[in-house]
Formats: structure tokens, sequence, C-alpha cells
């Protein structure tokens, strides 16, 4: 027999079977034998912590074995094949999907396999140099692979998240994801599960093309009919009916060539500011009221901040508690700063991005709004001002968090994790004044709402500017295509249509849903 509990439990209770038996057994007269937490969230709204649980408790019976609904892939290899042009989670669960639906899909990934793109993510950050079709954004996984795996989102209603956490359990990823309310795999554990996911594609028939540069897209009579592909060296054409085009939102060679060949896309707005850095245990302290921080039952405190400034809205994104700060850049004179965090959250530091709301309109006046790829070119010489003020290295520029609100040149620096290390400079004078202004008042008014939280031992590392794409490919909301290029389906994030791991993955297996539609019409 099978009974559900909804309990508020002290943490130190929640986090053992066993004391959950026994609160069954005192609180409920319940003599349950096993248990399976079904939803776990953490309410530090009080200064008593409570941990919310949804669980199933078992009575004379195991639980059953598997606590994932597993999918079950067939060979595809004699199937029509699609094209999917990059292989971060928007491709892969494409690809994945499509074998579902019976279809042969064919990745093609600029970057290198997980195991050669650690090398040169290392080399980023000991020798200071960026190899541009392998880094951060580039490479099996996409940008999400090395920048802690979070898989929380808003998007309720674009799609199924339980069936993209299932397909990452399936895969190797640890049940808890299935049960927690913000569920993160660990950039330690992810490149193992992205692995498995590639795997899966290969032993159904699928293809999978590494350091293989889409250059171009064949089009005829506005159809799609394959792309041309730059590998080693060498072109070459492959032909196919559907393409999605799945390629992260730091692929500006595309953007520039469907600009170049009139393909229609559109200016997006998107967000961009700086990384924030905090000692991981001032965070916990503040956010679990306690000054012996998360003790040993809570995990490294989140935080979530939005605040509207002068009729934009400034907000933490990308929250990295226990993490790293790391060099994001995926290109020459670049200086680009993201968060990653590994499974066990165990570092000394958390940090955030710490973003301002940006539409084309508010780009300075003498900037083309009309021009499709006018953000694109406003991000690119953020980056390049950070690259300058950086030394003309991965170096960042920073600043403590206490002078960059009241606008001093910091005379030394914390502490960072930040491996390529830290120069000082004055952010508050070089950003943009529109972004700036709205941080720094921002700051002010979380300091007032947390005590602590605006410190000098806080620090600002620039510049946080790969939120999301600076570009939508404009697509048909029925049929998911280009509005006027038939068997060309933009997909995800770097398309303008997802924010983050999760939501990409969606529209990754709704991409993929209409081209078989497409192919079989």
């Amino acid at each position: 027999m099978t009974h559900e509990f909804n309990l508020r439990v002290l943490p130190e209770e929640a986090y053992n079977e066993q004391s959950i038996i026994s609160y069954l057994a005192r609180e409920k007269s319940l003599q349950a034998n096993a248990i399976r937490i079904i939803k776990r969230s953490i309410d530090a709204r009080q200064r008593t912590i409570y941990v919310n649980l949804t669980l199933r408790a078992y009575v004379d019976e195991q639980p059953e074995e598997l606590e994932y609904t597993p999918i079950v892939y067939r060979d595809v290899s004699d199937c029509p094949e699609v094209i999917i042009v990059g292989a971060g989670p928007g491709g892969l669960f494409a690809a994945l999907r499509l074998i579902e639906l019976g279809c042969r899909p064919v990745v093609v990934e600029r970057g290198k396999d997980v195991h050669e793109r650690k090398k040169d993510i290392a080399c980023i950050r000991v020798n200071q140099i960026v190899n541009p079709e392998s880094n951060y954004s580039f490479g099996e996984g996409g940008a999400g692979t090395f920048s802690d795996g979070k898989l929380y989102t808003r998007s309720k209603k674009r799609g199924n998240c339980e069936k993209i956490l299932n397909v990452f359990v399936q895969h190797g990823a640890s049940p808890n994801i299935l049960v927690d309310a913000h569920p993160h795999i660990g950039t330690d554990k992810l490149p193992r599960v992205i692995e498995n996911m590639r795997n899966t594609i290969l032993r159904c028939g699928g293809e999978v093309h590494f350091q293989s540069k889409m250059t171009s897209i064949l089009i005829e009579k506005k159809h799609v009919t394959g792309i041309e592909v730059e590998s080693n060296g060498h072109h070459s054409t492959i032909s196919a009916q559907a393409v999605i085009l799945a390629t992260g939102h730091s692929a500006r060679d595309v953007y520039r060539w469907l600009a170049q060949n009139n393909v229609h896309i559109e200016a997006k707005g998107l967000a961009v500011g700086v990384r924030l850095e905090h000692p991981a245990l001032l965070i916990d302290q503040i956010q679990y009221h306690n000054r012996q921080g998360r003790g040993k039952w809570l995990p490294a405190a989140e935080y979530s901040l939005v605040q509207q400034v002068d009729g934009r809205g400034v907000y933490s994104f990308c929250m990295c508690p226990g993490g790293f700060v790391v060099p994001a850049a995926s290109g020459p004179q670049q200086i680009v700063v993201n968060g990653m965090s590994p499974s066990n959250r165990g570092g000394k530091w958390s940090n955030s991005g710490m973003v301002v709301e940006l539409h084309p309109e508010d780009l300075p006046s003498d900037t083309s709004h009309d021009d499709p790829l006018c953000m694109m070119y406003f991000q690119e010489e953020l980056e390049r001002q950070s690259w300058l003020q950086g030394n003309q290295k991965q170096t960042a520029p920073a600043q403590r968090m206490t002078d960059f609100v009241n606008g001093r040149l910091s005379a030394d620096l914390n502490p960072s994790s930040y491996a390529p290390g830290l120069i000082a400079s004055p952010l508050h004078f070089w950003l943009p004044k529109f972004v700036s202004d709205r941080l720094r008042q921002a700051f002010r008014i979380w300091g007032k709402q947390k005590r602590g939280f605006l410190t000098s031992d806080a620090t600002v590392i620039g510049v946080e500017s790969r939120t999301s794409s600076p570009v939508r490919i404009v697509r048909n909301n029925e049929t998911l295509q280009h509005i006027t290029i038939q068997g060309l389906f933009p997909c995800g994030e770097g398309a303008g249509y997802a924010g983050g791991i999760v939501s990409a993955g969606i529209d990754g297996e709704r991409c993929a849903e209409a081209a078989a539609d497409y192919l079989t019409k």
C-alpha cells in the first residue's frame, strides 16, 4: 500500500530517509518501510528554515525500480534525414526526439567533443588563449555544458519540462533533478551525460560530426536543400529537405550570413551587465538568516533578485552558489564572464550575473536601429572595451562592489575564483551609463533589503553580455519554419526562442516534431 504526503520538516529530517520514516511513524502513525521523495523545496523566508516535501510512503511493499520514465529509442538508419546544426541542448534534444519520431538526425557541430573541448577551455584559463571554434560557447553540449547545468525554467507553457529532465536522468543525471525545485546537474557531471546522449544518437543510426562548421544554408526556390560545411579545411555539402538551426547565441558568423543573404531576422532585446561575486559563506548567512551559514544539511544558498529601475528590469541571472567565475569569450579581443558550479556547490565563492534589460531603442542615437544586427554590434563593442580594460588579455576588469556603487576606482581587489586574474578598473565609468547607473541603483536597493549584500567583500567583474541571443530568426508560430524559407527550423536560444538548457531542450523537441511533420506531408 502507498500513501502520499505533503510535509514541512526541518532540514536535518528532510535529507535523511530514516528520519522521515520516523517522522511518519511519530506524526502520522504510519509504519512505512520505504519512501520516495517526489518534490522538494526549501522555504527560507523566516528565521527557521523548513523543507517542503511531497513524498510517497510504502507500507509492506517496495518503490518502483526506476525513478524515471524510460524512452525507447529505435534504429533509424534507413529513415528520412534531418540536418541539425549545433550540438547544444536544442540540437541534442531535437536529435533524440527525431529518433522517437522515426527520422534520422545528422548533427553538425563546429566545436569539439566534450573531452577535447575541456583542453581548450583549460587553455583559456591557464594560457589566456581562446580557440574561436572550441570554447565555453562552441562544442558538444553548447554553452550549458560548462556553465553549471542549471535546469530550472519558468517556461512551463512551452512544453514538457518533466520530459527533458527524464531524458537527462535516463542518460546518467542524478534522479534528484526530478525532485528538487531548482534542479542542477553540475558542470563536473554534465559532460558525461551529454556524451551518453551522443552515444544514443549514434547507436540508433544517427550521425554526429564534430569540428564541422556550417558555412552556408543551401536554398532553392525558398526551400532548404541542405548545407555547406567546412571541416579541417575541406568543404562539402550535406543534402536534406529539413534543417534545424540550433547554433546557440554566440554564432555571430551565422547571423552575419543570414543578414547578408536576406534571410529575415530582427534585432532582439537582451540584458547586459556584470558578474557579481560574494564569499559563499556570506550569501549563506544572508539567505539562511544564520551567522553559521548553511550548516550540515542545507545546500549552498541561492538568491533571485529583480528590480525595476528607470523603466527597465535589473535582475540576477544564472546564480551559481559555491561556484566559479569563468572566461567565456568565443573569439579574439573579447572579455566575457560567466559562472558555473560543480555538483556539490562547495566552492568558497558564490556568483551571479547582474544585468540590465535593454531594447534596441535604448542604444545610442547614432546607432542604426533598423539594422537587425545592431544589438550584436553593441555586444561586440562592449566585450572589446572590456578586453581593452583587461590589459588585452583574458584578465577581467573588476571593482569592489562598494567602489562601483560609489564611483571610485578600487585600490585593491578581493581574492576571486576567476582563474585568469582580475585587474582594477572603473567599471562605473566606462560601462554604458544607462547600464551602470541602473546597476548601481539596484545594488543600493538590494543592500537595504538584504543586510550585508552591498559590501566591499564582493567583487563586480566585467562583462556579462551573453545572457541571450541579440537576434531573432523569425519563424511561423504554428509550423516553426522560417517565415519565408520552407524546411528551415530556427531553434533554441540562438534563434531567439529559448533561455537556458531546459527551454532550449523543449524548443528542440518542438522543432523536431515540426520537421518530422514537414517531411511526411
